[in-house]
């Protein structure tokens, strides 16, 4: 059967995306340059039977999805920049009380209200600790309109299967781009379902400290619990024992470390006999990749990190690496004023120099400037 391949904006592939993985909830507040997300999804929720609420600020927008999540449905919004900062309290709630949604941010200039149609990649660190407190994150960095698709999908599933919220970064570039686009049949891509518990409503323990994961009961199917910002015991009511209070937070963030395997996903180009790595995400990982074809066309040995999941931080990757192969130099291009150097740094662990290209411009970093830093460590 002949793929269908349309031609289509990032942000509706987010949306179609989405429904695809089963979305049935949006709730969001329009802002530069995510707004074409809620457009698509006002259009498209009530083909499907599912519901989409305008809210009155990103606050609200937050809270609307937790409640529908916690009502049994996946649920989804999107967002930029200084709504990303509005969403964090709610975020740093849904985390501890660990409810799945899946939160899109196309990146644009900061901080405050900023640059509203300049693209950035300056929301990494706030995707990582944005809210307060120490708390697990998933995180995925999309760098085409097909894997804005298959991205949001993943993310949808990881939420699923982590009970967490994952956060799809992409930016006002790969966000606003048209691309060709070929929309998987049902069943291609895999799609995860809530787990629903079996235990007796009775015996059912939502937060159960002793065990790794307790499948997620909708409010209305019979499980009644008692949900709380607050830190918690296992039956969800408040506690102030720091003992427990330790070991749940440790619960939570070793369920997404020890899953690194399973939730952490790179792409290495060229990085076998490399010499000279280039660690790039979204919109500039397209650059660098073609940086790095021009290096070896140059007889230079160049090879490409890039990463579709930067948060866990893909260290294991990155460490493989350096450990197999002679690498005199990394270059970190990143449209901010280094976020993602820093951690570089901390993973090479001064095995070989970490040079950054940063840029706030309103374009994307040039494949030009990329090969030559590249070039400084030949």
């Amino acid at each position: 059967m002949a793929k269908k391949v349309e031609f289509m904006m990032g942000n509706h592939a987010v949306a179609e995306g989405a429904l695809y993985a089963g979305c049935r909830f949006f709730g969001g507040y329009p802002i530069t340059p995510s707004t074409e997300v809620a457009e698509r999804m006002a259009e498209r929720l009530p083909q499907v039977g599912g519901r989409f609420i305008q809210m009155e600020d990103e606050i609200a927008a937050m809270a609307a999805v937790i409640g529908a999540s916690i009502g049994g449905v996946k649920v989804l919004t999107a967002t930029s920049g200084p709504g990303l900062s509005l969403k964090q309290e709610n975020l740093g709630y849904a985390m501890l009380c660990e409810i799945p949604v899946v939160v899109v941010d196309v990146m644009r200039g900061g901080p405050s209200t900023g640059m509203p149609t300049g693209p950035s990649q300056s929301d990494i660190m706030c995707a990582k600790w944005g809210t307060h407190g120490d708390h697990p994150v998933i995180a995925v960095t999309p760098a085409s309109v097909q894997e804005q698709f298959e991205e949001t999908v993943r993310a949808f599933n990881l939420a699923e299967k982590y009970r967490c919220p994952v956060l799809v970064l992409t930016d006002a570039i790969i966000g606003q781009m048209m691309e060709q686009i070929e929309i998987p049949e049902p069943g291609e891509l895999e799609v995860i379902e809530r787990p629903k518990p079996t235990c007796k409503p009775e015996e059912y323990l939502p937060y159960d400290l002793d065990k790794d994961f307790v499948p997620f009961a909708a409010f209305g199917s019979g499980y009644r619990y008692h949900i709380t910002g607050l830190h918690h015991n296992s039956d969800g009511f408040p506690t102030n024992d720091p003992v427990l209070h330790t070991k749940n937070t440790k619960r939570l963030i070793e369920r997404i470390n020890k899953n690194y395997d399973d939730i952490v996903k790179v792409e290495e180009f060229m990085t076998d006999d490399a010499e000279v790595l280039v660690f790039a995400i979204g919109v500039t990982a397209r650059s660098a990749k073609h940086a790095v074809v021009e290096a070896r066309n140059a007889g230079i040995k160049a090879g490409l990190i890039r990463p579709l999941t930067i948060w866990p931080f893909p260290e294991k990757h990155l460490d493989k690496i350096l450990s197999k192969n002679k690498i005199k130099g990394i270059v970190v291009p990143e449209m901010n004023l280094g976020q993602m150097t820093l951690e570089v740094q901390r993973v090479a662990r001064g095995r070989c120099e970490v040079e950054g290209i940063y840029s706030l411009l309103l374009d994307p970093i040039l494949p030009a400037e990329i090969l030559e830093k590249i070039r400084r460590f030949v």
